[in-house]
């Protein structure tokens, strides 16, 4: 007998099939409509199929379900890989063909694998109405989804047009799996501030081995605990000595690039002197740290044979010619955008264009001629500029040599690769760098005095010790150099009326400076009004402080007042610097902003090919916010892995005695920095001993209630660790020094005002 179809659409009669079981197709085109939940039951109802049918339309469910044409339970039907016409993705990554591809974020694993979604329209605003920018992988977004008539070559089942850019959640939920046997195991989360274990159901490790780094989610069923679900199992950071693992993956850093980016190398151009200047027989040299890989910049200087410069210097930068090999639009180009900048990690680096280009196309490797984009400029005596001129180019490095031979070859101990380069390059660059002093002595930029630390691993990947390298006059050149390039980019596009990407730097906030004010006053070091703020005046107070018994402290709190450098198409100057304008131009093998300024230049000055494109220039807001957002996770991700080397190198001295300084203060406790490792570690506020403590937010001090010793930011102090967490990178200490009396300046009737936590013991 012939039955009715009626495709259920919300709101309609139900079909009436005569008490006959609907079809295969019917049910099909019931679940693809229905906007609710579709079950058994509901299939029944639509279906109007009663008594006895139940039991044949149960079979025949059970049927689709084996044969894959369904998926999910008696109480929820589904079409594998189904979707509603709008839905939240994740953007996962570029597929074969370069289309952006991205997974639903809300998904019933029983429905089967997350369909793929091939993403268009990806230049999006965000949800707060922010400025358009890109949409890439580790962005979410709002899609109107089309179900595509077949697969794309890269499996997606559905185009989805961004409707707009959501926030991004703050973080993944990672941690360490631990197999605790017949029972199913337990998760360790590496969030430091999540530390509670996470039990794991047998069944939903989901292929995890013990030690392995994991991506989860939680659950809770019925009235049982919440528990874990392992998603994705990551490998293991300790069998591959490899802790930048969990930074990688917990803010979605790509490593490894596609094989149709790794395809295009092979298609390169061959760089030829058509249209070049002819630099190979400059002496120009790399100077670099000794374990470098890639030597992007070199330098040359001499004496300026103008009559009318007596005592002038001339002085070229080159930089390797990355925009040549790197065309906007390629496959390399909106990988290299994604990826935004290189990251360094002790164990690793993250590059932004793969070693083919990196270390070898675009690494300026002694006696071999590479192309160029260098630019000519001209000093007076005194350190100012008179002219420069950008140039296309072709040059070979005439030596590679360390900061550390520089150094002595400058000090008038050359090693044997300097000693032969001490008349036509060593002593002109010296000699130029010593007249740049003396402007950049008049410009006075910000000084603050802040030594970096640098891991050493062994062969295991272990922290051997932890190292804080001089600061060399060698490098101050390098970078006295490079900062002058940097500003004759900015001025060579301003003056051509061109797209320009600024690394802006403003100055202090008023609310900042007004915190940082209030402090200096403590100490009888005051500041001008914010108005009239410029950084020789930080400078001042720098230098009134190496008088103090706290120089490292005032130091701390002048950099905390500081703004955050960003990339912006709008030109707020380099407050840091003092500098009116400045852009990043000596960097394009890490740095994405510095091949957009390249690309600049090459079109503004028409220079050859690999110039901007009209499309990206219209993008160029955009892209600045974008790749400063991925800036700042690349240094969070940098500073996480230092914070796990460092738990890790301290773990085996739980118990030891440490010398330290207050590097921080909140109104629950006291962050300190060891004096030996630099490792940071945290000392809540319930633990200082028998008294409560108050937080005086303007000293950056916690002060007993009752007996008024103090804490503050900058103090010297002695430390027992009490607990080492690796794979969180926290560190929990004990205070063993007492607090200090007299140094913390209070006001009338503070005592008793509740302005921070504490315990009263």
């Amino acid at each position: 007998m012939a039955k009715r179809l009626k495709t259920r659409v919300k709101g309609r009669r139900p079909v009436d099939h005569d008490g006959r079981l609907p079809t295969r197709e019917d049910i099909l085109a019931f679940i693809e409509g229905s906007q609710d939940k579709a079950g058994k039951r509901e299939i029944a109802r639509h279906f109007q199929v009663k008594g006895s049918d139940r039991k044949a339309l149960k079979e025949l469910l059970n049927e689709m379900t084996a044969e894959g044409l369904l998926v999910g339970n008696r109480k929820t039907f589904t079409q594998p890989g189904h979707l509603p016409p709008v839905a939240v993705l994740e953007v996962k990554e570029l597929d074969a063909a370069g289309e952006l591809i991205g997974e639903p974020i809300v998904w019933d694993s029983q429905a089967g694998p997350r369909p793929a979604v091939m993403i268009t329209g990806t230049n999006a605003r965000g949800e707060d109405g922010s400025a358009p920018r890109p949409v890439g992988p580790g962005d979410r977004v709002l899609v109107r989804l089309e179900r595509l008539d077949e697969p794309t070559e890269g499996g997606a089942l559905y185009e989805g047009r961004v409707i707009r850019r959501l926030a991004r959640e703050k973080r993944r939920l990672l941690g360490i799996y631990r197999d605790t046997g017949a029972r199913g195991g337990l998760i360790e989360p590496v969030d430091r501030k999540a530390l509670t274990p996470w039990s794991v159901n047998k069944g939903d490790e989901n292929g995890a081995k013990d030690g392995d780094l994991v991506e989860f989610d939680t659950q809770r069923t019925g009235h049982r605990a919440a528990s874990a679900r392992v998603l994705k199992a990551l490998g293991n950071p300790d069998d591959q000595r490899q802790v930048s693992l969990i930074a990688v993956h917990a803010h979605g850093l790509p490593v490894e690039f596609p094989e149709p980016v790794l395809n295009e190398l092979g298609s390169l151009e061959t760089p030829s002197l058509e249209g070049r200047e002819d630099l190979r027989a400059l002496p120009l040299l790399t100077i670099d740290p000794a374990d470098a890989r890639d030597h992007d910049d070199a330098v040359h200087a001499a004496p300026d044979d103008d009559p009318g410069n007596d005592g002038g210097h001339v002085v070229i930068v080159a930089i390797a010619d990355v925009a040549f090999y790197v065309r906007p639009g390629s496959r390399l180009d909106r990988e290299a955008q994604l990826r935004a900048n290189s990251i360094y990690f002790p164990d690793r680096v993250v590059p932004m264009l793969p070693e083919r280009i990196s270390n070898d196309l675009c690494s300026l490797k002694e006696g071999q001629d590479r192309p160029c984009l260098a630019v000519r400029m001209v000093f007076d005596r005194s350190g100012s500029k008179k002219s420069h001129k950008f140039m296309r180019a072709m040059m070979r490095s005439h030596a590679g040599i360390s900061y550390e031979e520089a150094q002595a070859a400058f000090d008038g101990n050359p090693g044997a690769a300097c000693e032969p380069l001490m008349k036509t390059a060593l002593e002109p660059l010296w000699a130029a760098y010593q007249a740049l002093c003396k402007a950049r002595y008049k410009r006075q930029p910000l000084d603050l005095d802040l030594p970096e630390r640098r891991v050493r691993l062994d062969d295991d990947g272990r922290v051997a010790g932890i190292d804080i390298p001089e600061r060399l006059e060698a490098h101050r050149l390098i970078e006295e150099f490079m900062i002058q390039a940097n500003v004759a980019a900015a001025e060579s596009l301003e003056e051509s009326h061109a797209p320009i990407v600024y690394r802006a730097h403003e100055k202090p906030s008023r609310e900042k400076l007004k915190g940082l004010s209030d402090f200096l006053e403590t100490l009888d070091l005051r500041l001008p009004k914010a108005a009239n703020l410029k950084p020789q005046h930080f400078n001042t107070i720098l230098r009134q402080a190496k008088l103090l018994p706290v120089p490292d402290l005032v130091n701390e709190v002048i950099l905390r007042a500081q703004a955050q450098a960003e990339y912006a198409t709008e030109n707020a100057g380099h407050f840091g610097l003092n500098l009116r304008r400045y852009a990043h131009f000596t960097s394009p093998i890490r740095r994405y902003a510095d091949l957009l300024v390249h690309r600049s230049l090459i079109r503004a000055l028409k220079l050859g090919p690999g110039g901007l494109t009209d499309e990206q220039a219209s993008q160029m807001t955009s892209i600045a916010q974008a790749i400063s957002v991925t800036e700042r996770k690349a240094m969070a991700a940098e500073r996480e892995t230092m914070d796990r080397l460092m738990a890790d190198y301290l773990s085996e001295q739980v118990g030891a005695e440490f010398k330290a300084r207050i590097s921080g203060v909140t109104s629950s406790g006291l962050f300190v920095r060891l004096r030996e490792t630099g490792a940071d570690g945290y000392i809540p506020a319930s633990s200082l001993g028998d008294d409560y403590y108050h937080y005086v937010e303007e000293q950056h001090a916690l002060v007993g209630d009752r007996t008024q010793r103090a804490y503050r930011l900058g103090d010297e102090v002695d430390v027992r660790l009490v607990e080492a967490l690796p794979f969180a990178g926290a560190l929990r200490f004990d205070m063993l020094s007492e607090g200090r009396k007299g140094h913390v300046s209070l006001a009338k009737g503070w005592r008793g005002r509740r302005t921070g936590r504490g315990r009263r013991r």
